[in-house]
């Protein structure tokens, strides 16, 4: 059993060497090495565009996003690192649908790496609501390194529970 919520479902080799990495204070060190500078995506004017450069060029003819934001509730209420909603209401006796996409704002003194998987995984919701198989193949798709980045940023965000941010 892992010692931290954030590795549990990996493979026992994978949480051995974290948890030795966290145990020996070298897990600041291991991301920083592989991470070296956090991405200047700062508000929301910009991380708009950024998602919206990815969703064109991976996602062209799915549904348009009405509203992108960094989030400060999400970390905290949800338990997650992002969010992909939709809501329909009744406006003109017409059924209209608004897609947004959210960030939590614990990502915007990140590596972009880790952004750019969070963006990928909320924009394979568009067309995949759950977490099975065509999901983590449409994630791969779009970024062919996403297994390996969201165990790293698993790794950023104990690094961040011990207080101790990387880039400050």
């Amino acid at each position: 059993m892992p010692t931290h919520k954030y590795l549990t479902h990996y493979p026992p080799e994978i949480i051995s060497r974290a948890e030795s990495l966290i145990e020996n204070n070298q897990l600041a060190a291991y991301l920083l090495q592989c991470y070296p500078t956090p991405h200047n995506i700062a508000n929301d004017s910009d991380l708009r565009d950024y998602v919206l450069a990815l969703k064109n060029q991976h996602m062209k003819k799915s549904q348009p996003l009405s509203k992108i934001i960094y989030d400060q509730k999400i970390h905290v209420v949800n338990n997650a690192l992002g969010m992909q909603s939709y809501a329909t209401r009744v406006q003109g006796g017409k059924l209209k649908t608004r897609n947004e996409l959210r960030v939590s704002s614990v990502f915007k003194k990140a590596p972009e790496a880790f952004l750019n998987m969070i963006v990928v995984h909320e924009l394979a919701h568009l067309k995949e609501k759950e977490h099975n198989k065509a999901f983590y193949r449409l994630c791969l798709n779009m970024l062919s390194t996403y297994h390996q980045l969201e165990l790293d940023m698993r790794l950023y965000l104990i690094q961040l529970e011990t207080g101790k941010s990387l880039y400050e």
